[in-house]
């Protein structure tokens, strides 16, 4: 595979890979992989795409740290990147041992290293063979004679300093060209060179989740006059499908169709291949569902194929019935202004199968259970509340959360809760029953970002009360 397309196909197990002198694919997995299942299910399955990748069939089920068989490519893994480059060494070279942990790196050999390749001569003549040996040497001498960029090296080997590599990054264009380990005289040996450039498109599509609509195979002639005659310097034939695909079989019986009707001018050197047009083309989720032995009732569309499992219903139902019906809970929407209220969790078996009532416009007295139209100042409402909200410092009449913050949209005001107003005066910081009197505002700043606020507006006193005045009570309730 050319190029930095080599490389490509490793992008769908982690988002760090790099390529390293030329000759080794370098995946940092640290991160993603406990996402596959641990370390050796991750390296199984990276042996496998590899070998799909370079068109061959790897053994699964590899597990060990160091090592190479005749059916999978060699292999290295360790701490640092440099460690597990120096363990592929080892196995390429047919040293590595078949243990589960590998060498001890500090018992591997100076040549593994190749910033250490120039001076492995003379460190050996010095008795000084192995990583090991090398460090415990005075570092003030080693820098004098190989170089401070030396001992740099070695300490990013051995964990004591920062690596740094350059990513493979997708270009956000597929165009691929290759050179022919031989001239291309038939349309047969073009179609097994662009073998491996539609094995570097397939890994594009995956990781751009897309779909190939249109490509285009181009060659470039070795020859420029054929017996006199002055022939183009490339030709091209173009591809194209009714729907977006990745599946690189049925585009290769396409290119292989087309060519076998074309006629070469002349031998062809390099081969070129690039991708047109393209469509989205994201994958199936896995359902959320165990499999099992009854079907229907999963949770994919209606033209999905549904994999076998139980019913969702079925499931919560079962569910219930072991861990009680409080443990397993859903959302229903309720009628009710104050937003900490507008959503109610209910015993899933008494909501699972009830048609909701639907209704538009205010909320009932009784606060019913209900689906409500979307409302114009629906887009108002943040997508997380604070429970309970947090109660706000003030300065100058202005809210601070972080630092001042400057209000950017409102009062929206709610008055809501009337009708369950017991005789105390309700606490916006314990939510509860209770009339909630509150002016809400969209606010900003540099720290913050957008919150949802909101002032609460002091209840009226009965008719020749008396009450002392206090300032208003500023609260963040969301975040946006």
């Amino acid at each position: 595979m050319p190029g930095p397309a080599v490389g490509w196909w490793a992008l769908r197990f982690t988002p760090r890979v790099a390529l390293v002198d030329g000759d080794t694919v370098l995946l940092e997995v640290s991160s993603t992989e406990r996402l596959w299942g641990g370390r050796g299910a991750l390296l199984a399955l990276v042996l496998q795409a590899w070998a799909a990748a370079a068109g061959e069939v790897a053994e699964p089920g590899a597990t060990g740290e160091v090592g190479a068989t005749p059916q999978q490519p060699p292999w290295g893994c360790g701490p640092t990147a440099l460690v597990a480059q120096a363990w592929l060494r080892m196995a390429l070279a047919g040293h590595a041992p078949r243990g589960p942990q590998g060498p001890e790196v500090h018992t591997l050999p100076l040549h593994t290293l190749t910033a250490l390749r120039p001076h492995v001569a003379s460190l050996e003549r010095m008795g000084c063979r192995t990583w090991g040996a090398l460090r415990a040497l005075p570092r003030a001498g080693l820098a004098r004679r190989l170089g401070a960029g030396v001992l740099q090296v070695l300490d990013q080997a051995l964990g004591d300093a920062p690596e740094a590599h350059a990513w493979l990054e997708l270009p956000e264009q597929f165009t691929l060209t290759a050179e022919l380990p031989a001239l291309a005289i038939s349309a047969d040996a073009l179609l097994w060179s662009a073998h491996r450039c539609l094995t570097a498109l397939q890994s594009w599509l995956q990781a751009r989740q897309q779909g190939a609509l249109a490509l285009e195979l181009a060659w470039r002639h070795d020859l420029r006059r054929i017996d006199g005659v002055v022939i183009a310097p490339t030709q091209a034939l173009q591809v194209r499908t009714a729907q977006a695909t990745q599946d690189m079989a049925h585009l290769r019986r396409l290119l292989s169709e087309n060519l076998a009707r074309t006629t070469l001018a002349a031998p062809a050197n390099q081969i070129s291949l690039r991708l047109l047009e393209s469509a989205p083309l994201p994958h199936r989720s896995a359902s959320l569902l165990p499999p099992g032995s009854h079907g229907g009732g999963c949770l994919g569309g209606a033209d999905d194929p549904a994999p076998p499992g139980e019913a969702l219903h079925q499931l919560l139902e079962r569910l219930s019935a072991r861990l009680g019906p409080e443990q397993v809970q859903a959302p229903v929407l309720w009628a009710d202004h104050r937003p900490e209220h507008m959503q109610q969790w209910r015993p899933a078996a008494e909501v699972l199968g009830r048609p909701p009532v639907r209704r538009s416009g205010a909320a009932s007295t009784g606060g019913a259970e209900v689906m409500l139209d979307a409302s114009p100042d629906a887009l108002l409402l943040p997508p997380w509340l604070l429970n309970p909200p947090q109660r706000l410092a003030v300065q100058g009449n202005r809210p601070c959360h972080h630092g001042l913050l400057r209000l950017l949209a409102g009062p929206h005001r709610f008055e809501a809760g009337w009708w369950s107003a017991g005789n105390g005066e309700a606490d916006p910081a314990r939510p509860g029953t209770g009339l909630a009197l509150r002016d809400y505002f969209v606010a900003h700043n540099a720290v913050a970002g957008l919150v949802w606020v909101f002032r609460e507006r002091l209840a009226p006193l009965p008719d020749g009360a008396q009450g002392l005045a206090r300032p208003p009570r500023w609260f963040l309730h969301g975040v946006f």
